[in-house]
């Protein structure tokens, strides 16, 4: 590292007294022949200076005010500049926090449109804008340098690895999600080299593609991988921010995942596992955190943003700009109201399809994207911004459709076109299966897409994501094996992470040894999966699920970048991944329920041309029924699906086996949860035999043959 910064040295020697004024656009750097552009949008500050550092960030050697402004956009040319040169930008303005201003030269501050960054955060007190001792933060002003704590930007070259634009195509009605995380899925992977464990180039293995495939899904829908830090209450508990939700920088492909080999670039390995997916059949979504950053509420530090143009970048509270609304539960909420931050956000996505070859967005408390004065609105200029958009209108768009802030829950609101979790779905599911508060009316709309909510406004069955878990809370298999959380390794007391989980212990609260806790266990698991897998929408998975992967009883692991998260492949139940590429396998097949097609509410008489709903007897559901919750069967008569003749479903959540009438005709079993796929029964005569349904079970028969 001494001769690279020997040579960075000798460089900065060679470089101008100062600066061109270069072109305020693009955004960031641009390298060209003759040295590098700089341009940095700031609409209150008084000037700006670059500052640039030796190889490893640790040094400063010199500094250029930018000599430019076009508009708000900063600017400036360095003749003789090239890809990695490590920098930073100082920001001159006022500091009057009471007014919203929190600008301090002392800060470095990391560029938004940063490429690479070097180093890491350090915390201490220097990386804070005011004083920590002071009591008044607006005579608090800081004036320690935080250079030495902080991460810095790095030019980057041109791609070495092609940009996969390919992309798989996959039609909203074809997708089945599978959300995962980089690093913890192949950290105890066995099959994965040792250096590539916990990497891009580790999920991109061919033991891990070869898995997804034969499991079925079409597109992995990856955690945060922007560049991101963990809080300081964290890292004085000996732990991190292992989801990655606390972005700092939305280009940078997160350095934590890179298996470090010796002259491959970050981006480059990025790439190179979005070729490989790609290759597999598989489609890249990515997690994407454009609610908050990692700079936090009023007390958090200075790293980028907030000392650039706090006012512009962040809500301010108008009754009190030195606070933030703070819709996102983390302390800020970016601004997208400003068109220069929404131009941020819109060229940060952008640039992970054009230049990374991704295929898609799931955006992280996604209300807030589209908060105005009036509250949230479906024609806000952030969706507005991407319908428009030559190259982000054809991506996949999937909102977590609520944020923290009052009236924050917009199921189905959200424009057409998108996709939204359901957790309407995992709710009612998880009652139907797993409590005694289920009910059979629930379940019915929840199978067919939650109409209720996604039915009208253009919107189409698939726009629904189906969860029974996802990344924040239980995994599966602790689903049917805790009755209250265990998070005790977060280190707030067990006080974090949701209360109601509508779960079930099966009479055993964590491991169990018993078999018939055990057995209650298993039936439960596949009946949930099924009912995921078969219903109407766009089922989602969660890695590891399908495994039977437990976090022992956490169901807030964001901090625990450990064996507690990761997955454990040498134990992993090969039996129930067999359960659920045949579940997927018939989905593809079938289509039980259209997929394009909405069925009418339950109680709907002239919806049962299309569907019927009955009960063990085999009569009809009248309305009296929908609300009798002493009795947990259900089925449903499809008269078509989508790829195939008519199909029954049939669901018992009761303990006890239920006979169900079924209707006339010969029917064939196509998958009973209670049972391995290839221990299926022979056909079976509807008016003679009916189908003996055990407790805790799901069954689909089709007419006639096999799909």
């Amino acid at each position: 590292m001494d001769r690279v910064n020997e040579s960075h040295d000798r460089a900065a020697r060679g470089l101008p007294a100062a600066l061109a004024p270069g072109q305020p656009r693009p955004l960031g750097t641009t390298v060209d022949p003759g040295g590098v552009n700089f341009a940095v949008f700031s609409e209150h500050a008084e000037s700006v200076e670059l500052c640039v550092f030796d190889g490893d960030g640790g040094r400063e050697l010199r500094r250029f005010q930018l000599p430019a402004r076009t508009g708000h956009v900063w600017h400036g040319h360095l003749a003789g500049a090239a890809p990695g040169l490590v920098y930073g930008y100082r920001a001159h303005g006022p500091y009057r926090p009471a007014q919203g201003h929190r600008f301090n030269p002392n800060k470095l501050l990391l560029d938004p449109y940063a490429r690479q960054t070097v180093g890491r955060l350090h915390w201490c007190d220097d990386v804070l804008g005011y004083r920590p001792d002071h009591p008044d933060l607006d005579l608090s002003f800081s004036t320690t340098d935080n250079s030495a704590a902080v991460p810095k930007a790095r030019v980057a070259a041109a791609p070495a690895v092609p940009v996969d634009r390919r992309g798989q195509g996959i039609a909203p009605r074809d997708t089945v999600l599978y959300e995962l995380h980089v690093r913890g899925y192949t950290m105890r992977h066995p099959d994965v080299a040792p250096a590539l464990r916990g990497t891009y180039a580790g999920l991109a293995s061919e033991a891990v593609t070869d898995h997804l495939r034969r499991l079925g899904v079409t597109t992995l829908s990856l955690l945060p991988v922007h560049f991101h830090v963990s809080e300081r209450r964290l890292v004085q508990r000996r732990l991190s921010n292992y989801w990655g939700y606390n972005s700092l920088g939305t280009f940078c492909p997160h350095p934590g995942y890179a298996s470090g080999a010796p002259g491959v670039a970050v981006e480059d390995e990025f790439r190179a596992m979005v070729h490989a997916l790609h290759r597999a059949g598989l489609e890249v979504v990515l997690d994407v955190v454009f609610n908050h950053t990692a700079e936090s509420d009023e007390l958090g530090p200075t790293l980028s943003l907030r000392g650039l143009d706090n006012l512009s970048y962040y809500r301010c509270r108008v009754d009190a700009p030195r606070l933030y609304d703070n819709f996102s539960g983390c302390g800020n909420s970016l601004n997208l109201a400003h068109p220069n931050v929404l131009q941020l956000v819109m060229d940060s996505m952008r640039y992970w399809v054009t230049a990374m070859g991704v295929d898609g967005f799931r955006f992280d408390l996604a209300a807030s994207l589209g908060r105005m004065p009036q509250g949230f609105d479906p024609s806000a200029p952030f969706f507005q911004a991407i319908a428009q958009d030559p190259v982000l209108g054809h991506v996949k768009l999937i909102a977590e459709p609520w944020d923290c802030g009052t009236d924050g829950h917009r199921l189905g609101r959200f424009p057409s076109g998108w996709l939204e979790w359901n957790d309407h779905f995992r709710d009612a599911v998880r009652a139907y299966w797993l409590t005694a508060s289920g009910r059979r009316d629930e379940l019915a709309r929840r199978l067919t897409a939650s109409a209720d909510h996604f039915g009208t406004r253009g919107r189409r069955p698939w726009s629904s994501v189906n969860f029974v878990t996802a990344h924040d809370g239980f995994t599966l298999a602790d689903l049917v094996s805790y009755e209250q959380r265990h998070n005790e390794a977060n280190g707030e007391d067990n006080r974090d992470g949701a209360t109601l989980n509508l779960s079930c212990n099966c009479g055993s609260e964590g491991p169990s040894v018993d078999a018939g806790v055990l057995a209650r266990r298993r039936q439960l698991s596949r009946a949930l999966l099924a009912t995921l897998a078969l219903s109407q929408g766009t089922p989602m998975l969660t890695a590891g699920d399908e495994l039977g992967r437990t976090q022992l009883g956490n169901n807030n692991a964001y901090c625990q970048d450990n064996p507690v998260s990761w997955i454990d492949w040498e134990h992993a139940d090969r039996d129930l991944a067999a359960f659920v590429a045949a579940l997927l396998g018939i989905r593809r097949a079938l289509h039980p329920f259209d997929a394009d097609h909405w069925y009418a509410e339950p109680s709907d008489a002239a919806a049962q041309a299309a569907i019927g709903w009955f009960g063990a007897d085999g009569q009809p559901m009248r309305t009296g029924d929908w609300h009798d919750t002493t009795s947990h069967a259900l089925g449903c008569h499809i008269g078509s699906g989508q790829r195939g003749a008519a199909a029954v479903l049939l669901t018992n959540a009761a303990s006890e086996p239920v006979r169900f009438t079924l209707p006339d005709g010969h029917w064939r079993l196509l998958i009973d949860s209670s049972c391995d796929p290839g221990s299926l029964e022979a056909p079976v005569d509807g008016q003679r035999a009916g189908y003996l349904l055990p407790g805790r079970a799901l069954a689909l028969l089709q007419r006639g043959a096999d799909p």
